[in-house]
């Protein structure tokens, strides 16, 4: 059965309703067209051992294809989306089995069953993330067809979120330690990709540096660990004003980035205020002393000459320092068309 995604031309593979979010989720983990990994391929080797079966797989369903992050028994690294069965089974949070694929009529013509490798078993556990996408499968494949009992698709399940921990703490390893917000590296790797898209697809982007006034005033008087805490609390606020598609980071010390996916640079300026608003009248480690916590904050958006992701950083980085020189407490933006 063919399915749709939008106005698109048929498919011969299932779209998952979150799959715009799902496709930008797994470019954010960073995880393609990476150099093989001892600890996957140890993990794909134990499942292969404990089903018995010739051929298992750590599978990431990209946009137009499945590339393995570590596979064991098949020699090619990646195949296209529209022959993949964890194309099916990435639209489930089930193990999805297939016990003769020659019998399936979604697969029964695949030319994967029908020549190598061979496939007529097959079963896949969702590789589900925090946020609840599912980026691929854990997956074993044997060339017979074959049961698989309750007891071993729990089994799979328990194997598929070994590997899925692996992912997020390798995700997770990379983020502040204070705030929990990615680094300048996944900025601008998240930056140029989001920046290309926009491209392809004429959709406006926009960005937000923010900084906290006077921070070293209260690492001063109240001490780091107060200062670290202002910084999550800070944080924490920004998060609450994005959607999930948006993207956070710490770009220095006291100064947070905020990228807006499909937003203007009026949308932008606006959110700003409204955080700067929301930030002077937060709570902290200070609340009784009379001190009032004020940010900065420089606004730019995506303009037709940019050629980079840093364009729009250093535009946001100059209307942050305009705001500052003005007096600070405010939002200045360099807004172009």
């Amino acid at each position: 059965m063919n399915e749709t995604a939008g106005d698109g031309p048929a498919r011969s593979y299932p779209v998952p309703p979150d799959e715009a979010l799902r496709l930008r989720e797994l470019q954010r983990h960073q995880l393609l067209d990476q150099p093989g990994d001892l600890h996957f391929d140890r993990i794909v080797k134990l499942a292969s051992a404990i089903f018995d079966m010739p051929i298992a797989l750590i599978s990431l369903v990209d946009h137009d294809r499945q590339w393995f992050l570590s596979r064991e028994g098949l020699e090619v690294s990646e195949t296209p989306r529209e022959v993949a069965f964890c194309a099916h089974a990435i639209t489930n949070d089930e193990v999805m089995v297939v016990p003769d694929a020659l019998e399936d009529e979604r697969f029964s013509e695949n030319p994967l069953v029908l020549s190598a490798p061979g496939i007529r078993f097959y079963a896949g556990a969702p590789l589900r993330t925090k946020d609840g996408h599912n980026l691929g499968t854990l997956c074993v494949i044997d060339q017979k067809p074959r049961q698989f009992s309750l007891e071993q698709r729990q089994q799979l399940r328990l194997l598929a979120d070994v590997v899925m921990r692996e992912i997020e703490w390798r995700h997770d390893s990379s983020l502040c330690p204070v705030t929990g917000l990615s680094n300048r590296g996944a900025l601008f790797s998240v930056g140029q990709r989001e920046l290309e898209n926009a491209r392809e697809t004429a959709e406006p982007m926009a960005l937000i540096c923010l900084d906290i006034d006077n921070f070293r005033q209260i690492n001063n008087r109240w001490g780091h660990p107060a200062g670290d805490r202002v910084l999550l609390d800070f944080s924490g606020l920004c998060r609450g004003f994005l959607r999930e598609q948006d993207f956070i980071a710490r770009l220095g010390d006291e100064e947070i980035v905020i990228l807006l996916i499909g937003q203007s640079g009026a949308v932008a300026l606006q959110m700003a205020e409204r955080i700067r608003d929301a930030t002077s009248r937060m709570n902290g480690v200070f609340s009784r002393s009379g001190y009032h916590l004020s940010i900065s904050g420089g606004v730019s958006a995506l303009a037709h000459d940019d050629t980079s992701f840093s364009d729009l950083v250093q535009r946001a980085e100059r209307a942050l320092e305009l705001a500052k020189t003005n007096g600070r407490n405010q939002i200045a933006s360099l807004l172009r068309s």
